[in-house]
This record gives structure tokens, sequence and C-alpha cells, in this order.
């Protein structure tokens, strides 16, 4: 096994239409609530928990804490 990124594992995570949207968002550059990518993504606050989560396991987001730059 080659050490290399796992692109079925990123294709996956882009894949979802719901993270795609946030991903999406995201690419702006502005830093966005998880409220605001779920009303964008057309998910739950709930729903859009896990998707970030997910993404962020993946290391394709990084949180970051109200406030900081």
């Amino acid at each position: 096994m080659q050490d290399s990124p796992n692109i079925a594992r990123v294709a996956a995570l882009i894949g979802d239409p719901a993270r795609a949207l946030m991903l999406q968002a995201l690419m702006s550059g502005r830093a966005l609530t998880a409220s605001k990518l779920a009303e964008r993504a057309g998910v739950s606050k709930a729903t859009a928990s896990s998707h970030l989560a997910q993404l962020q396991a993946g290391a394709l987001i990084t949180a970051r804490p109200p406030g900081a730059a």
C-alpha cells in the first residue's frame, strides 16, 4: 500500500451534495457558522454538524472558535 492520500475517501466526502454545498460556501474564504452552512446546504443543524465533523475528520476543513482570526 502506498503512503498517499486516500482519493476514494476524499471523493466520498465531496460527493455528498450537502457536504459539497458546504465546501463550496467555505471556498469564499469567509468563516461561516454551522447554522449558516446548514441553511446553505438545505439541511438541519444536526445534520450539518454531522457533515462538518466528517469533513473535519477527513482534513478538508478546520474548525475555528468564534472570534478567531
